[in-house]
């Protein structure tokens, strides 16, 4: 990636979108859908070829990591550059698996920003942080598969422009557990097919990509609709979930900037006890530990992200894994601290605080919770190589 890119980027956030925030804000406040003035926004952007900059297609995962951070200023930065969730990883998704007609017609109209779509897997009915209990069902019925099924917290299945959804499901139930499960792309909407409900997180309601329980009762798709194999539902989600995770973690490093900001400034500008606030140790050393822990998640998820650009997904999932529980749970302390700082206004809408936790603590359910994760780091362990009584680290005294 060029520094003009970066700067384009930059820049473009600064004239464009930046002051724009207000009336983004005011409207999602009272209406549904994205503000008129966004289209505007999007074809500026495209003009300036700025537009799909997170497929790695168009960039490196390392190039795009700091105008990833960027983008994580503000909620609905990423839909500018057409570079929201989870429409990119469902790209990704389509790019790897889908056959050249399936491309036409979902994956170039996302290319394109005239739709947005959805990616169907957790459900409320079974544990999903072991992503082979999901039990959606794909029955193969003459020309179509049938889906029936459950799920919730789908990502952007609530959004008016949603234009489909890939379901993972289960289609072969005799196969081994990692074999069972396909991935089909169900149209918005289908004969069946119902949103239940939008759902909230903490009290936060996603204006950019809205939260829905979805309902699939005998619905009917085209056995053309099959995404990839049969029976490769997990590894076609493999795909999407490494890039996923990682655009999530620098995203959220972007919002935890603003949030160091905005404690600098709530701190200078009030007193207590006859002193300014940023005068206070305690306000200090809250900042300064942000720094560092910021800077700590930056490096990590720099280093993932080369290595997933060199090394492939395949190899990478430890650092993964790694960047995943790293950073929400860093941006969920200072988001915390920003709140403790700001007081009650922490927790209104008058600021983004309360938005930043909740999304930190839902990023650390989603797309895996915390503790499969970190499963997953520790069988990654080499074995000791020695006792302790026989360990030469160990320097035991004489009996």
């Amino acid at each position: 990636m060029s520094i003009g890119l970066l700067a384009a980027v930059e820049a473009f956030f600064d004239t464009e979108i930046l002051p724009r925030h207000r009336e983004w804000a005011a409207h999602v406040s009272t209406h549904r859908g994205t503000p008129p003035f966004m289209a505007g926004l999007k074809e500026k952007a495209r003009a300036a070829g700025l537009w799909n900059l997170g497929l790695p297609d168009r960039m490196s995962n390392r190039a795009y990591a700091p105008i990833a951070e960027i983008t994580g200023r503000l909620p609905w930065a990423p839909e500018v550059f057409n570079a929201q969730a989870p429409d990119v990883p469902n790209m990704i998704m389509l790019q790897h698996a889908a056959n050249p007609e399936q491309k036409q017609r979902w994956l170039e109209p996302l290319l394109e920003g005239r739709t947005r779509s959805a990616f169907g897997m957790t459900e409320p009915d079974v544990a999903s942080s072991d992503a082979t209990n999901i039990a959606t069902t794909l029955r193969r019925d003459g020309g179509d598969w049938v889906v029936n099924g459950r799920k919730w917290y789908i990502t952007g299945g609530a959004h008016p422009a949603c234009a489909f959804v890939i379901v993972m499901g289960v289609s072969r139930p005799e196969a081994p557990r990692t074999g069972r499960h396909s991935c089909v792309i169900v149209p918005m909407p289908s004969p069946g097919l119902r949103v239940v409900r939008e759902l909230r997180f903490l009290g936060w309601e996603d204006s950019i990509a809205p939260i829905a329980e979805l309902a699939f009762e005998d619905v009917r798709v085209p056995a053309e609709n099959l995404l990839g194999e049969e029976g490769e539902g997990f590894a076609a989600a493999q795909v999407r979930l490494g890039p996923a995770r990682l655009h999530h973690c620098m995203r959220a490093i972007g919002t935890c900037e603003v949030l160091v900001e905005l404690m600098m400034a709530r701190a200078a500008e009030r007193r207590t006890f006859g002193r300014a606030v940023i005068d206070y140790d305690s306000t200090q050393q809250a900042i300064a530990r942000s720094r560092i822990e910021i800077e700590q998640a930056r490096l990590l998820v720099l280093r993932t992200a080369e290595r997933l650009d060199s090394d492939g997904h395949q190899a990478v999932w430890r650092d993964v894994s790694m960047v995943k529980v790293a950073v929400p749970e860093m941006a969920q302390r200072i988001a915390d601290r920003a709140m403790q700082l700001f007081g009650a206004m922490g927790g209104s809408d008058d600021a983004p605080i309360h938005r930043a936790y909740a999304v930190a603590r839902m990023l650390r359910i989603a797309d895996g919770p915390d503790e499969v994760h970190l499963r997953q780091i520790f069988r990654q362990e080499k074995p000791a190589r020695w006792t302790v009584a026989d360990s030469p680290y160990m320097t035991p005294g004489d009996d």
